[in-house]
């Protein structure tokens, strides 16, 4: 059974925990909220949100409530947490771990409330026909990506498993798409790419040199808006529940869920395919899942990209760790 912040409220009016609430107990004197501010974020492929969009699961959820939802297209996890701080951006339907955690250090709290993804074939390096064939071979190269994202702990981390150091290439700050098109006209010898991306650079006739897989974990997470959490428990159970259940719906249909994703994002259901079976979905923190969070926040100080140490698990909600691992308090692991 999920432990919700819920528990709290119920303890504080005496009342016995195992009592079911009823509809928005604890949500507040005035009632329920008029909308919910959702974030949408499709890529690399999260079939959920796609297919929890398509079914218009969440709007006959929260109709049901008096509540209407608004998705708002925000792809960038420094923009969600941003957005948050704001009170604007309820919700992240899916959020990388880099940006929880550079958020929860800048003292702008963000809550960890369900898993969505390990996408350890989403990340991969990219090099030309004739460039390097080993991770070894990178040394002296040159390579281009997002600094301080997974893509980069990558990277490093495969530099590392060859006894080798960032400094023995040569890394350039870039963003994906002109890293494909410094790859493409050989001004680069290494380029970082991810989702379609890598699809795209394997017809252009580019190689996938290594993937995250055996590397590191990446983790795709839901995160929450703690003023958001604590007002309206019951809300974001519900969104959950909804996003659980179509996770299920996904088990059980799932060429039509890569049809269905395939279809927003306009690509083939074969390169959905490819896309989906890449993606890792789950809807489970695990106990590894806490130790790669752990990992990544020691990435991003070595990286100086935050100054002060942060514990994940003081900001992940015990939702996050479903029926099969957890404990009260988010403390799992501890």
């Amino acid at each position: 059974m999920r432990v919700w912040r819920s528990a709290a409220l119920c303890v504080m009016a005496g009342l016995l925990c195992g009592i079911a609430f009823p509809v928005f107990a604890g949500g507040g004197k005035e009632g329920p909220p008029g909308e919910v501010n959702i974030s949408y974020v499709e890529s690399p492929f999260n079939v959920q949100i796609m297919v929890m969009k398509d079914r218009e699961l969440l709007e006959r959820a929260f109709g049901e409530r008096g509540v209407a939802v608004k998705w708002h297209d925000i792809n960038s996890g420094a923009d969600q947490t941003r957005a948050m701080a704001a009170g604007s951006l309820d919700i992240a339907s899916v959020i990388n771990s880099t940006s929880v955690i550079l958020a929860n250090a800048a003292e702008n709290r963000v809550e960890i409330a369900a898993a969505v993804s390990r996408p350890r074939g989403s990340f991969a390096l990219m090099v030309g026909p004739s460039g390097p064939k080993t991770v070894r071979e990178l040394k002296g190269k040159t390579v281009a990506g997002p600094k301080g994202t997974v893509l980069h702990q990558m990277l490093v981390a495969a530099l590392a498993a060859e006894g080798m150091s960032p400094g023995d290439v040569s890394f350039i700050q870039m963003g994906l798409p002109e890293a494909r098109t410094a790859l493409l006209s050989g001004q680069i010898d290494g380029a970082l790419q991810a989702a379609a991306l890598i699809i795209r650079g394997e017809e252009a006739g580019m190689r996938t040199l290594f993937t995250a897989d055996g590397y590191l974990t990446p983790l795709l997470l839901t995160a929450v808006r703690p003023a958001f959490a604590e007002k309206y428990p019951e809300l974001l159970k519900l969104y959950l529940d909804v996003q659980n259940d179509a996770y299920n719906w996904i088990l059980a249909h799932n060429m039509e869920a890569v049809e269905i994703g395939s279809r927003y994002q306009k690509i083939s259901a074969a390169d959905g395919l490819k896309l989906y079976e890449w993606g890792g979905m789950t809807n489970v923190l695990e106990a590894q899942d806490v130790e790669a969070l752990k990992v990544d926040v020691r990435f991003l100080l070595d990286q100086k990209m935050i100054e002060r140490d942060v514990d994940p698990r003081d900001f992940i909600l015990p939702s996050a760790y479903g029926s099969a691992y957890g404990a009260p308090g988010g403390n799992a692991g501890k």
